[in-house]
């Protein structure tokens, strides 16, 4: 099976598309080299997967036949990635809660209040 078709498959990349650009891009390894999408995997292959800024590695188990549910896709391959990675995605998750970009539209109600509640403050202080 295709490599692009097989990341696909087992719900790596939500298209087949943004598996093939992927794989274009250099995103997809075997063995410390870049792929391109036609190639063929086989199971025991050992895939380095860069998305969202993190180094996914699987080992292929099985071909599946065509896309799998969610719950099956354990059957297929297993998620062989260092714990380091998966904590370094924690840590970018919770530096994206609390960063906005300047110019990203109004304050919300949360935001607001906080300002309403520092300008209040900085009023005592005056006073």
């Amino acid at each position: 099976m295709r490599v692009d078709k097989y990341l696909w498959s087992v719900r790596y990349f939500k298209t087949r598309n943004i598996a093939t650009n992927a794989c274009k891009k250099g995103h997809v390894k075997i063995g410390g080299n870049s792929i391109k999408p036609s190639r063929n995997v086989f199971p025991t292959d050992k895939l380095e997967i860069r998305k969202n800024q993190i180094n996914y590695k699987i080992e292929i188990l099985d071909i599946p036949k065509s896309r799998v549910g969610a719950k099956l896709v354990s059957i297929y391959c297993t998620d062989i990635t260092p714990k380091e990675s998966l904590e370094k995605l924690e840590l970018l998750k919770y530096s994206q809660d609390y960063y906005r970009k300047k110019g990203a539209g109004r304050p919300t109600k949360k935001d607001r209040r906080e300002l309403d509640d520092l300008k209040e403050d900085t009023k005592d202080d005056i006073e």
